[in-house]
């Protein structure tokens, strides 16, 4: 059980077979509190709302209380989200949900808890739902076509905030991944969304970014930092940096590696995330120094480490900074010795805490960081080995992959096919394929993202990253180097090339110390030198 949970009156069971089967004998609902360690809402409910003496009693006897960390649950966590952290959900004995809110007062949750009581007398299991995304097993597939891109791009128009950068007009949320789609579409918003978060997110005295802003004007940050969002962040500011040449753009990148690797460094990789204590984050620089920085949660995630491999290979693939290279190097080996076997990857291990094993996430994340490993250092690892375990384990027969093993108590035995982890596993395996040569690899993550493609016109800015992919696997594009990773051509292949490319090192194809440029599968010219390479780039006709 997590900390929190001593702070309350609560009785609290963990989510297991157990828990429900109680519910069921005793005609109980079961009271879900899904909650992650960064969250100042979260604390606050648990030494307010769980730790007054009636409610704690109210819940004690009447329902089963169920606690989640949804950091180390996230089967859960997708299955019963409601939109923020707390989620406080209501759930039936077969685990279907009565209803459900984020953060609640004592007034509130009294109100909550009469009206699931009069819900639950009236209609009891008859009452409970199975969100919308579990009901249907087949996503709406489609065709991978130009209009995919181009409904992205103009849904990148229409959602842009012209006055303050970012896309809507209420809360802003970074969206690296929709940054990196415009870097090369619509540049002028990817680097005004970046220079609002720069200058609105990121923590100068301490480092790393903030998670978003209430306001539409990039003001009232939220200060949890989260290790995957900051590394997302790393590799779009260094993308852009790369397009720009500009050192606006490179110092925050470094400036969040650096937090990452010391505020964030577990001393084998990166922690999982840093709490948001508002008093402590509103002081002024001199003031922080003696005063207590909030908690840092050390749980070594795959996925989230994974995501920061990436980004700390992608930083060093344009600056050759030798410590980022030692950290991502550090980092990639203690997941790949403590969390991969046979290419099945375990969410996180804690002393005798151990995360489930194969999920979507984090396969797809831990297969990023092998190939950016291998395109930018030249050290493959178990890459095949990963993306294979994740193709055979779990792609469904319509090309979508589950996002872990079909089992559990609640609703972890539906089958559930999301979006976004199966775009990033798309990506990674397209990078593999390039890689490798393997044209196994890109079939499968076509068909990954045609399992989806019906949706594509109803697709917003939230998931450019889709189109994105869509794009690549069109065309997709590798420079290839004859000659090892630290060569000369290959750490000029690494500069030159466009972010949506691969650079493949030691590559059978290309010319003895030059490099190749290859497109859709045609070679599209050589270079025998970087300035060779430069000119081919610029233009591959000449």
């Amino acid at each position: 059980m997590d900390d929190g949970a001593a702070a309350t009156r609560v009785e609290w069971r963990e989510f297991e077979p157990a828990a429900f089967e109680a519910a069921a004998r005793t005609g109980k609902p079961v009271l879900l509190a899904l909650v992650a360690p960064w969250s100042a809402e979260c604390r606050e409910m648990d030494e307010t709302t769980y730790a007054e003496p009636r409610i704690a009693a109210n819940v004690n006897d009447g329902f089963v209380p169920v606690r989640v960390d949804a950091d180390r649950r996230p089967r859960i966590r997708e299955r019963y989200n409601m939109g923020g952290f707390p989620s406080t959900v209501f759930l039936t004995p077969d685990g279907t949900i009565l209803t459900g809110a984020t953060f609640l007062g004592i007034d509130g949750f009294r109100q909550i808890l009469d009206g699931v009581r009069e819900t639950w007398d009236a209609k009891g299991e008859a009452a409970g739902s199975v969100p919308r995304g579990l009901q249907d097993e087949t996503p709406p597939a489609g065709t991978l076509d130009a209009r995919v891109e181009e409904h992205m791009v103009e849904q990148l128009l229409a959602a842009y905030d012209e006055e303050f950068g970012g896309w809507g007009t209420d809360v802003k949320f970074p969206m690296p991944r929709t940054v990196e789609f415009a870097l090369v579409r619509a540049r002028d918003q990817a680097l005004r969304t970046l220079e609002a978060i720069r200058t609105h997110l990121l923590d100068t005295h301490d480092g790393g970014f903030y998670r978003y802003a209430r306001n539409r004007n990039w003001g009232g940050a939220r200060r949890e930092k989260l290790t995957d969002e900051n590394a997302a962040l790393v590799r779009a500011f260094a993308h852009a940096y790369r397009y720009t040449g500009d050192e606006a753009f490179r110092e925050p990148a470094e400036r969040t590696v650096e937090y990452l690797t010391t505020t964030c460094w577990t001393g084998d990789a990166v922690a999982g995330s840093q709490g948001g204590d508002e008093d402590y984050f509103r002081l002024e620089s001199t003031e922080r120094t003696d005063a207590d920085p909030p908690p840092v949660d050390e749980t070594v995630f795959a996925d989230r480490n994974g995501l920061a491999v990436e980004a700390l290979c992608t930083l060093a693939a344009y600056t050759d900074d030798e410590r980022t290279i030692r950290y991502a190097e550090r980092a990639r080996d203690h997941v790949v010795d403590e969390l991969v076997a046979d290419g099945a990857v375990t969410h996180f291990r804690d002393g005798d805490a151990v995360g489930e094993t194969g999920l979507l996430l984090d396969q797809a994340r831990v297969l990023g960081a092998l190939t950016s490993s291998w395109s930018v250092l030249g050290e493959p690892g178990p890459a095949r080995a990963v993306a294979d375990w994740t193709i055979e384990s779990l792609q469904a027969d319509h090309g979508a992959f589950r996002d872990g093993p079909v089992d559990g108590p609640g609703l972890l035995d539906r089958p559930h096919y999301p979006l976004d982890p199966t775009v990033e596993l798309a990506d990674a395996l397209l990078d593999l394929a390039l890689l490798t040569g393997e044209d196994r690899y890109l079939g499968v993550a076509r068909d990954a993202l045609a399992a989806f493609a019906g949706a594509a016109d109803r697709m917003g800015v939230e998931v450019a990253a889709y189109a994105a992919t869509v794009a690549r696997l069109r065309e997709p594009a590798a420079i290839e180097v004859g000659a090892p990773a630290g060569s000369d051509i290959h750490r000029a292949a690494l500069r030159l090339a466009d972010h949506e490319s691969v650079v493949v090192p030691d590559a059978a194809g290309a010319p003895d110390d030059g490099a190749r440029l290859v497109v859709d599968g045609e070679g599209q010219g050589t270079a025998a030198d970087p300035p060779g390479l430069e000119a081919l780039l610029t233009d591959p006709e000449a």
